[in-house]
């Protein structure tokens, strides 16, 4: 399962990379909607931030992954946990896993899940 659906082309990932995410991270964990996922490189084990769009719903958190399978998506799973600043709270999630898609995902609200029904979603446990 390298390679997943994608929402966004590869060339607006780039620019995102470099001038989005640079403007978007301050406001990650403070503004509804915004989250910050904090992982570490698989090799090099260097610590990452990265703002996301994390819905959660009980103990259950997903991010649809509009980009694919991203670095930091890869760097959860091999891990096996991660912590999440969701508006302000701090989270630490396991048991990380790719569903194919978004129907059956508890943690996404209705218009979430119908953008997610051709893409695969991050699902995850809050311990």
């Amino acid at each position: 399962m390298s390679e997943l659906p994608r929402m966004f082309p590869e060339w607006l990932d780039r620019i995102q990379i470099k001038y989005l995410n640079p403007v978007l991270k301050p406001f990650g964990g403070r503004v509804p909607g915004l989250s910050v996922i904090k992982h570490r490189g698989r090799t090099s084990g260097r610590p990452y931030e990265t703002v996301v769009t994390a819905y959660r719903k009980n103990n259950e958190l997903a991010i649809v992954l509009g980009h694919g399978k991203t670095d930091w998506a890869r760097n959860v799973l091999a891990a096996g946990e991660a912590d999440v600043t969701l508006f302000r709270d701090e989270v630490h999630i396991v048991n990380p896993r790719i569903v194919p898609n978004g129907d059956d995902v508890v943690a996404l609200p209705a218009m979430a899940r119908r953008q997610a029904k051709r893409i695969a979603v991050f699902v995850a446990d809050i311990a």
